[in-house]
């Protein structure tokens, strides 16, 4: 039994590891694609369609838990894949209306998605495993982060403008990777119920304290930012030349690097105690703001909206930006899936379902003020959250903690 929670582990993290191949690559590139457009008729922003992701996201996550109880996560995962499939083959032949009208399906998709995949990682999880196979997923996941971004770096390296061709090979072998992605969940097996019983609602927190929910308020923000924004704040700097462009993948790379050590140091190899995913949580703010910090002396102010920075932009400290964007990533994100698995076994749908809907939330809000704000402006906006949410981590996780002692004395 052991071995196939981990089969379906590795087989769930290779389906994602396919499916956000493509639409991360897609993400991080779709603003400058469309930007290159020789398309008079098209008027889409990059920027909206993933605001309207985000915000539809949001509220399909409502009915997410329903869905994944009637038809099941293995199902709702792969009916969900084919909707990102479509999202990636618009950019094939772009027109606005698909590009908008796919934002909204995906945004729906991404909702089940999630949920599902959540409610499959716990079922195939119990209170020895959820930290092991969290970082498990993380990891595989994560490393979706390298290979499109290195197809982009090699077939943009010094170009100015994307030609049609390029875009249209590009989106194809998106396309394929990300039908592969989705069939793979049709490989997936039902497992029995672990026998080791993991916290249920009522020995955990209310479905979700106000603290918690702040915790994920971060997370948001910054998929936002290093998903979609920072990419493109590479691409703008005009001081990078003619890598500037190329650079946009070589960054996706290096935060799938710093994604992936995150994942595997910080879930596969820490234990799950208490010290420990404190500590990596207050690691993790602590690398994004060494991170906001530099990105704010290295990239010129302007750069999301237009694209001078207070130092001469420098590509080495751009890239150790990523990387440490990448990390600071992971620690929340596997610390967060812990806590949640091990706190709502019992009702692992809904409580993945209001996570995401928070974070594409704050996601949504971001992806619409950064075509506005300059990057100050956003920078500050995270470190303020940032700290307000590691520390109401902190204190979910200290009445996590009080709350099993009591436990343990009656």
């Amino acid at each position: 039994m052991a071995d196939l929670r981990i089969y379906n582990v590795v087989i769930l993290g290779l389906g994602f590891l396919f499916i956000f191949t493509a639409f991360t690559t897609c993400g991080n590139i779709e603003q400058t694609i469309v930007k290159s457009l020789d398309n008079d008729t098209f008027t889409g922003s990059g920027y909206h369609s993933l605001g309207i992701i985000y915000g539809i996201f949001s509220f399909s996550n409502l009915l997410a838990p329903t869905v994944v109880a009637i038809i099941g996560p293995q199902f709702t995962m792969f009916f969900s894949g084919i909707l990102y499939s479509g999202y990636v083959a618009v950019f094939i032949t772009p027109s606005t209306w698909s590009f908008y009208f796919t934002s909204v399906l995906i945004g729906i998709g991404a909702a089940m998605l999630w949920t599902a995949q959540g409610h499959f990682l716990v079922e195939n999880s119990d209170a020895s495993t959820i930290n092991r196979n969290t970082g498990m997923f993380w990891a595989l996941l994560q490393c979706s982060m390298l290979f499109g971004n290195l197809y982009i770096y090699f077939d943009w390296n010094g170009r100015i403008e994307i030609s049609d061709r390029s875009r249209k090979t590009i989106f194809i072998g998106l396309l394929v990777t990300s039908v592969l992605g989705t069939l793979s969940f049709l490989a997936l097996r039902k497992t029995l119920p672990p026998e080791e019983e993991m916290l249920n609602e009522e020995e955990g927190q209310p479905l979700l304290s106000s603290r918690m929910m702040l915790c994920v308020v971060i997370v948001g923000l910054e998929l936002s930012f290093y998903s979609g924004v920072y990419g493109t704040c590479i691409g703008a700097t005009t001081e990078f030349g003619a890598a500037a462009k190329g650079l946009i993948g070589i960054s996706g790379i290096v935060l799938g690097i710093g994604e992936i050590v995150g994942g595997g140091v910080f879930g596969l190899v820490c234990k799950n105690n208490r010290f420990r995913r404190t500590s990596v949580v207050f690691l993790g703010m602590v690398v994004h703001f060494v991170a906001f910090y530099l990105i704010y002396l290295n990239i010129p102010d302007d750069a999301p909206v237009l694209s001078v920075s207070y130092l001469f932009p420098s590509i080495s400290i751009a890239l150790l930006c990523s990387f440490l964007l990448g990390l600071g990533d992971s620690c929340f994100n596997t610390q967060l899936y812990s806590i949640l698995g091990r706190v709502y076994a019992e009702q692992s749908a809904p409580a993945f379902a209001i996570f995401k809907f928070i974070q594409s939330i704050f996601a949504a809000v971001a992806f619409f003020y950064s075509g506005y704000l300059l990057l100050t402006w956003q920078l500050l906006i995270m470190v303020t959250l940032g700290f307000t949410g590691t520390l109401c981590f902190f204190m979910v996780e200290r009445i996590q903690n009080f709350s099993i002692d009591l436990q343990q004395e009656y």
